[in-house]
């Protein structure tokens, strides 16, 4: 614990904005009478936010007086918090993870960036633009050392790309928010490590024609530059598979016409190719790794942001121009996937759950960029939902999850 008090030097009063008053009513219907007391972290937490980040006492009373609470029942709950900070702080607001796996991965030459650059702990620059403070776990282990600016997490840093992620905010140039090396989510800098191998008995190309009784036998899997099996439809605007892609196992889960065949990704991005990397070696290789991804650039809507534009690397999935006979797949019964996002699927002439089952991660890469929220299809499994209803087995939105494997590990 650490004594936490208000500064001395405060403002004369606080009023919410009407946009932020709308909205601390709007929040305090959610409770009924006599409960409203409930909602004193999110209207601090407003208050702050609409205070440059920083909680003035008369802010504190005035959501007291809003509760109905007395004022030291408030003070208690802002002096409390850590997230609440009581003294005026910079424009860009940096707090930096120190606990241990961050302090392994070089939170300590980040501070030493902190102090050069902003000064110490609880310092604002002469220009109002920056402060930092050192803080525990900031839930981001995996991509350290990292830190929070504002709402934002910057991840994977070094010394020289944190000053410069500094400096490009002083001088209000565009900055890209998470991983500083491109990484999506937590995946392993280097590639997988593990589970890089599946087998499985029959089957062929996800976007095959559907399959008759003869077909299952050997997997089969589309050559380089070539287009997909009879009866796929490919989009002609989509780009051939690359080596990389043509070069990837398959799990056949097993199923009658048609079946399914969910590509894995390539073993050959595996960090245990590349044994006893040192720092400079392990950056080259994840940089080899990201062009590799890259080398098939997206296709864009018309009215992509900046940001979607910069991010614009992986592969686009091989499309059909048409549902197969027996008509599309409700992909809605994916969790994640509503009206709108089965349409966008659908324009990207992906119809059918094994279509997104055999999704490779540079074409997850590629459609995350292209629907402009990356991350949200590992953090909602699409791939393995679509998998599993591929061959027989139920979704969430199908009043519970059945699990249907058909596959048989092979050896």
């Amino acid at each position: 614990m650490s004594v936490r008090r208000l500064a001395d030097e405060q403002p004369s009063g606080f009023d919410f904005t009407p946009e932020n008053k709308a909205w601390a009513e709007k929040e305090l219907a959610k409770y009924p009478p006599g409960r409203q007391a409930s909602a004193v972290l999110p209207l601090l937490w407003r208050a702050q936010k609409q205070s440059g980040y920083w909680l003035p006492r008369p802010a504190i009373e005035a959501i007291a007086a809003m509760l109905d609470m007395p004022n030291i029942r408030v003070l208690e709950v802002a002096t409390f918090y850590t997230m609440f900070n009581l003294a005026p702080v910079g424009l860009h607001y940096v707090q930096l993870c120190g606990t241990t796996p961050c302090m392994l991965c070089g939170a300590e030459d980040l501070k030493a960036v902190c102090r050069k650059r902003i000064g110490e702990q609880g310092h604002v620059t002469s220009d109002g633009l920056f402060s930092w403070t050192e803080v525990e776990c900031l839930g981001a282990c995996c991509n350290a050392p990292m830190v929070q600016i504002n709402e934002d997490y910057y991840e994977d840093l070094t010394p020289e790309t944190f000053a410069k992620l500094l400096d490009d905010l002083a001088a209000g140039r565009p900055v890209h928010v998470g991983s500083q090396i491109g990484r999506v989510s937590s995946e392993p800098i280097g590639g997988l490590t593990a589970l890089t191998t599946f087998y499985g008995t029959g089957g062929r190309h996800p976007l095959s024609s559907p399959a008759s009784e003869s077909d299952h036998g050997a997997p089969t899997r589309l050559e380089v530059g070539t287009a997909s099996p009879a009866g796929a439809g490919n989009d002609p605007a989509a780009p051939p598979l690359s080596q990389a892609q043509a070069q990837q196992p398959a799990i056949n889960v097993g199923v009658s016409s048609p079946a399914v065949s969910v590509a894995t990704p390539s073993p050959a991005a595996s960090v245990a190719d590349v044994p006893q990397l040192d720092e400079a070696e392990a950056r080259a290789h994840a940089a080899a790794e990201e062009a590799r991804i890259s080398e098939a650039l997206v296709k864009l809507p018309s009215d992509a942001t900046p940001e979607q534009k910069a991010n614009a690397v992986g592969a686009r999935p091989l499309a059909m121009s048409a549902p197969r006979g027996q008509g599309a797949d409700d992909l809605q019964r994916i969790k994640g996937v509503g009206p709108a996002n089965e349409k966008h699927l659908n324009d990207l002439g992906v119809f059918h759950f094994d279509q997104i089952a055999a999704w490779t991660r540079a074409e997850i890469r590629w459609v995350a960029t292209y629907l402009a929220f990356p991350g949200r299809i590992d953090r909602e499994q699409w791939v393995a939902q679509a998998a599993n209803l591929a061959h027989g087995g139920t979704g969430s939105k199908d009043g519970g999850v059945r699990v249907h494997l058909d596959a048989k590990p092979g050896t």
